[in-house]
């Protein structure tokens, strides 16, 4: 079976746009300087008109200020619970970010509690799981300004850190820090 020459071109820039912001194949600073830089996400949060900009990681550390800013932004904005968001998805938003040129990103939902994910089950006409990851800090719906969620959803999958689900009808990406999947 061969591949169509224009699927290969994309898949190789995919995985370059992908291992981009870890490093990979890059010359300049070494690994650890790299892995110690900083980082920083843009948010703006479609239900609650909120906005952030939040260095999160610096001198080798996650910083606990910006962490508490991020997790009052990501909260479920129907109950106004609040949950610890997990660092390693916002490593995936921040390589995806890089990878993708991307801005900021807006948040469609971030935490969502047990209660808002039972109603969310009931009223909102499936796609919505039992156990779902957003009620562990662990997912977050969002889109990437600037960039096309097509192209979000293929470099989160190619990235390969976690869950990546494409709602092309609502144009949002699901991201996840469980295993890797797609949907």
């Amino acid at each position: 079976m061969s591949v169509h020459p224009t699927a290969a071109r994309r898949r190789l820039l995919l995985r370059g746009l992908a291992a981009a912001p870890l490093g990979i194949g890059l010359g300049g600073a070494s690994a650890a300087a790299r892995a110690a830089a900083p980082r920083a996400l843009s948010f703006s949060h479609t239900h609650t008109g909120e906005r952030l900009h939040a260095v999160y990681f610096a001198d080798g550390a996650y910083r606990p200020e910006a962490l508490a800013e991020v997790q009052h932004l990501l909260r479920d904005f129907r109950t106004g619970e609040a949950h610890a968001i997990d660092v390693a998805l916002l490593d995936t938003l921040h390589a995806l970010c890089g990878a993708c040129g991307g801005r900021a990103f807006e948040i469609i939902s971030g935490y969502r509690s047990p209660g808002t994910n039972a109603m969310l089950r009931r009223t909102g006409g499936g796609g919505v799981a039992r156990r779902s990851l957003h009620m562990d800090g662990r997912a977050i719906d969002v889109r990437l300004v600037g960039v096309d969620t097509a192209r979000l959803r293929d470099a989160a999958k190619v990235l390969g850190r976690g869950g990546v689900g494409y709602y092309r009808e609502s144009d949002f990406v699901h991201l996840d820090t469980g295993r890797p999947r797609s949907w």
